[in-house]
């Protein structure tokens, strides 16, 4: 496979997060396909759980300042970076006092979801969206790990596309067996027709609560290819899935990064 460029929109990264299967392979496989030859980007949310002084992240202060509208409410945008050791990998870091560095990851002190997951989600795809234009980057393969990522296919594919930057780029959607409780609100198709987005685009969850199977769904609709990670994913997604007619790599019984199998995956969509 020739060098390529991959932009990882991760939901954790080990060890900014506890480690777990979508924390450890947000840090493993950018790792590994740096180590491949490949050149990466990795995002994640800036949560509030994050220890900013142990990790060393600080602003960059020509990549903030921007305000993104999210909800008919203007949010400004704050990118921080640190460097993962001793891989050298630089991390940016999708900041907002309100969303993120002022709360917990998914949920309160007391275990309860937040109620505004589809602002929070939507407003990190934007500030991915917004950072990689102003890096002047543009990725070849993008791939999005966790549901906290999962509305970023929808925004790339749509109030995105017509950027030089994305406008090319393959998607691809990694699905994990960490589903969220709390149904998001009806009005979540409402938030998400930003500019670019039709009606046709979000007609499957219009006036619907969603769960976390109908969030998936919704990404890979939008998606090039599905990297199903997790056996035990909802019966439900893994047969739309299967169905969509998208071309999918299964490492769900895999016990150790297969580099290969994810190389050859993501060489499919640049032949």
């Amino acid at each position: 496979m020739s060098k390529t460029r991959i932009l990882f929109i991760n939901t954790e990264v080990e060890p900014y997060m506890p480690s777990g299967h979508l924390a450890d392979l947000g840090r493993i496989l950018p790792q590994a396909m740096q180590e491949s030859g490949h050149e990466i980007r990795v995002f994640m949310p800036c949560f509030g759980t994050i220890n900013e002084r142990r990790n060393q992240l600080h602003e960059v202060i020509r990549l903030s300042g921007t305000n993104l509208v999210v909800n008919e409410s203007d949010h400004p945008l704050i990118i921080k970076v640190a460097s993962l050791m001793p891989q050298r990998i630089q991390i940016y870091f999708i900041d907002n006092e309100e969303y993120y560095s002022s709360r917990k990851v998914y949920s309160d002190e007391h275990g309860v979801e937040y109620p505004d997951q589809v602002e929070r989600c939507l407003f990190f795809a934007h500030g991915v969206a917004e950072t990689v234009r102003k890096l002047r980057w543009t990725p070849d393969v993008i791939y999005c790990q966790g549901w906290f990522a999962a509305v970023a296919p929808l925004f790339l594919r749509k109030a995105a596309n017509d950027d030089a930057c994305f406008k090319h780029a393959k998607l691809i959607c990694g699905l994990f067996n960490n589903p969220f409780v709390t149904p998001w609100p009806a009005k979540t198709a409402q938030i998400l027709k930003v500019p670019g987005v039709t009606k046709a685009d979000i007609a499957d969850i219009k006036d619907l609560q969603v769960s976390h199977t109908m969030l998936c769904k919704l990404a890979v609709k939008f998606c090039d290819g599905v990297v199903i990670t997790d056996p035990d994913l909802d019966p439900e997604l893994l047969e739309y899935v299967n169905g969509s007619g998208k071309q999918i790599l299964d490492v769900s019984a895999d016990e150790e990064l297969n580099v290969q199998a994810y190389n050859d995956f993501f060489e499919k969509f640049l032949e």
